[in-house]
């Protein structure tokens, strides 16, 4: 299979799912979005026992969601829209074998939440990372409600998401949202190495581990994203939102009521 936006290659036993999109900083539209949930199956079918996620380019791992058309967006298209990215977040969470995000750069708003529905996640020096939605006037739709707190604990995912912070890498790292921060000509190494040292541990063994570790969040998680996927969308209709990505995309300051 042959997509625009991603490429899937494989070394051995380790697939790595690249977002390839730098020209617009490797944000997801829909054409990427479906992409690369083709993608993930296909390196499930394929047997992989290792799954890296990364972006093209140095200067993002996924800078986002499409805002320009996220504008357009009505209430049921948003709930559409919310719903894509909740498949392909919920595919990476529950893909069978170990899954690393290897952030290169910028990961914002959607970058940010598919980052967290991997099971590790390695940060270059230059990294940023955060939940900005709430500048745009709406909320996180992709699951970091859930994810980022189970990470950084209640206050610090509730300041970055009330707030819209960024963390650098340090920062991410000292909060917990990442595992390790290593050097920007060093990611591509740190996260191969890794990758094979997962791909060689026992599969049905590693497999069971991660499903074991998941069912403590699974039950109570599933209906939470189901309300996050309505709340996110019902925002698609104020004068907040529309104020909100309107500034985002004219390079200017929201002027919220």
């Amino acid at each position: 299979m042959s997509w625009d936006t991603v490429r899937l290659e494989f070394r051995e036993d380790v697939a790595t799912l690249t977002i390839d999109r730098s020209d617009a900083l490797n944000a997801l539209n829909v054409e990427t979005l479906e992409a690369m949930a083709e993608a993930i199956e296909q390196a499930k079918t394929d047997g992989a026992r290792t799954l890296v996620l990364t972006g093209a380019g140095e200067t993002a791992f996924i800078a986002g969601a499409d805002i320009a058309y996220m504008q357009e967006l009505s209430v049921s298209g948003a709930r559409e829209w919310g719903e894509l990215g909740h498949s392909v977040a919920n595919a990476l969470e529950s893909f069978p074998a170990p899954t690393i995000a290897a952030i290169n750069g910028y990961a914002f708003g959607g970058g940010c939440e598919m980052a967290l529905a991997c099971d590790l996640r390695v940060a270059s020096e230059s990294a940023v990372i955060g939940n900005p939605e709430i500048d745009l006037g709406i909320i996180p739709g992709w699951g970091a409600t859930q994810r980022l707190p189970r990470l950084v604990g209640d206050e610090a995912a509730r300041r970055m998401i009330y707030l819209g912070e960024r963390l650098d890498a340090e920062s991410a790292a000292e909060a917990g949202l990442v595992g390790e921060v290593v050097p920007d000509e060093d990611l591509e190494s740190t996260v191969s190495e890794l990758a094979d040292r997962l791909a060689a541990k026992p599969e049905a063994a590693i497999q069971t581990a991660k499903r074991a570790i998941d069912q403590r969040y699974e039950s109570q998680q599933a209906a939470a994203l189901n309300y996050e996927k309505h709340a996110f969308a019902g925002l698609f209709d104020t004068d907040d939102q529309r104020e909100g990505m309107a500034a985002f995309l004219e390079d200017r300051e929201p002027e919220f009521n």
